[in-house]
């Protein structure tokens, strides 16, 4: 990493954090807590807030704006393969929105990286028009905490209709699957999009509930099989 993207990190991650130890920003930057400390003398003589000293951590004493340094080669692929990806993946909605952010980002390319193109591709002609609908909808419903009502059918094709909360979409292995806390059941259950055949928001919104969100089946899962 360049020294002017290591100082611009720097800055990013104490506008996200209260407080923050030279240890933690030389772990998270993959440098030594030597250079982090020239790091921060360097960026408080160039008039950025820091307050705090060595061995107790480090703050901004007020919101800096630092205009952001342009991409490099390989950042440039990661947006380029990230965007195609969700093209093809992700919806019409955010294919939609993926296409536009692209135009936004080759508008502000210095000319070096106007033609640079990545060589890694996500095609979109075996595309389920149908699963697409899906995913618009269930984002829709999940950000929303609204209930639906979900036809599907499970790996041996027993058809079932389930009440259930959408509370994310994840994408593993090749298949779009919806975490879900199914009320029939009363538990966590993914359910493979590829295997629904409707999808019916019920115009009524769920609480928040404990033991029954997100982070509470992430957390069982980290206690069953350890972190990721």
């Amino acid at each position: 990493m360049r020294r002017a993207d290591r100082l611009f990190q720097i800055v990013q991650i104490l506008r996200h954090r209260r407080l923050t130890t030279a240890k933690q920003l030389a772990e998270r930057l993959e440098v030594s807590s030597r250079t982090i400390y020239r790091d921060i003398q360097d960026l408080c003589l160039s008039g950025i807030p820091i307050e705090g000293e060595a061995g107790v951590g480090y703050l901004l004493r007020q919101e800096v704006n630092v205009p952001p340094l342009m991409f490099n080669e390989q950042e440039l692929e990661a947006i380029q393969v990230g965007m195609r990806m969700v093209q093809a993946q992700g919806g019409h909605e955010l294919a939609s929105a993926a296409k536009q952010a692209m135009i936004k980002v080759e508008a502000v390319l210095p000319e070096r990286l106007k033609a640079y193109q990545s060589l890694m591709f996500a095609p979109d002609f075996y595309s389920d028009g149908q699963l697409f609908s899906f995913l618009d909808l269930l984002r829709r419903t999940a950000r929303e905490r609204e209930y639906i009502l979900l036809s599907y059918q499970d790996v041996k094709q027993n058809a079932s209709e389930r009440q259930v909360r959408p509370l994310a979409l994840y994408y593993w292995q090749g298949v779009w699957t919806l975490l879900a806390w199914c009320e029939l059941r009363g538990d966590f259950r993914n359910f493979r999009i590829d295997r629904m055949s409707g999808v019916l928001p019920l115009a009524s919104h769920f609480p928040h509930a404990p033991g029954q969100e997100m982070p509470d089946y992430i957390a069982m899962m980290q206690e069953q099989h350890g972190e990721c």
